[in-house]
């Protein structure tokens, strides 16, 4: 580090969030701990360990590339990755215990050259949120069926709540989950995980659902105020400078800012970085 700008990360703090979520909410069975993005800044295997101390008993990931860096020190614990992996990788996801996301009929064909057998997968089912998933019967009986002839272990199906504070919404959702997975024997698979970190708090644990996926809620953000929770990071910087500006100065590229009165403004050494999707 060469200029005194840094992100401070309270580790007992995210380990005392967690720990009171589960306490919370204690009526699930399998407790995903989502690190993507190397842990929303804050660090993966990290924050991976640290969850897992505090009852974390899965983990997820964006990519293939996410989960290789963790399982490099975490041996023990199965990651699932939430986006699509190379049909060409799928030898490296049975070796080192990687959860294989199946999102639609046509990438189970593509995989349906290889060997899949003991390939642990979880059902990705779209019911809103109309980013990954399958969204028909017919498709997910299809994907089923081809799952099962080609024995990989179907561990699990789940769904993303696109938004859990619209409680109409939600409840549509949780009933077009069940409804689409009525073409398959839903009862027979291991695991079935709905809720994220608002729909958690928000609602009470589905009929049948023993899964839910801890986001950015371990890191302290929630509508929940009654728990409590603590923010886990801090932006640490310097001031560089100060300028005085006069009346109709201008801050930045494009004069983004004015000032309408005299202004005393600092300079940090802090890049922001926008990106466009």
């Amino acid at each position: 580090m060469y200029r005194n700008t840094y992100l401070e990360i309270n580790l007992r703090n995210i380990e005392n969030n967690v720990k009171q979520i589960i306490d919370n909410y204690s009526e699930y069975k399998y407790y995903f701990g989502v690190v993507k993005a190397d842990g929303y800044g804050h660090g993966d295997i990290q924050i991976a360990k640290t969850i897992i101390k505090r009852g974390c008993n899965y983990l997820c990931v964006a990519t293939l590339d996410e989960a290789m860096e963790i399982r490099k020190e975490i041996k023990e614990v199965p990651i699932l990755c939430l986006g699509v992996i190379n049909s060409n990788y799928m030898d490296i996801c049975i070796r080192e215990n990687i959860t294989v996301t199946i999102p639609s009929l046509e990438y189970i064909k593509e995989l349906e050259k290889i060997n899949l057998e003991d390939l642990k997968v979880h059902l990705k089912i779209n019911t809103g949120m109309n980013r990954l998933g399958i969204k028909k019967k017919d498709e997910l009986k299809q994907v089923y069926e081809i799952l099962k002839s080609k024995k990989a272990d179907i561990e699990g199906i789940y769904t993303h709540i696109y938004e859990a504070s619209n409680r109409e919404r939600y409840e549509k959702q949780v009933k077009d989950f069940k409804e689409i997975t009525k073409v398959i024997p839903i009862e027979e698979i291991k695991i079935i995980h709905i809720s994220a970190s608002e729909a958690i708090v928000n609602y009470n644990k589905p009929k049948n659902i023993n899964g839910c996926r801890l986001g950015i809620i371990m890191y302290g953000f929630t509508n929940k105020n009654e728990l409590k929770l603590e923010s886990t990071f801090k932006l640490k910087s310097e001031i560089i400078q100060i300028n005085d500006l006069e009346p109709g100065e201008t801050i930045g590229y494009n004069a983004i800012y004015m000032a309408k009165e005299k202004e005393r403004i600092a300079v940090i050494p802090i890049r922001v970085c926008r990106w466009n999707y």
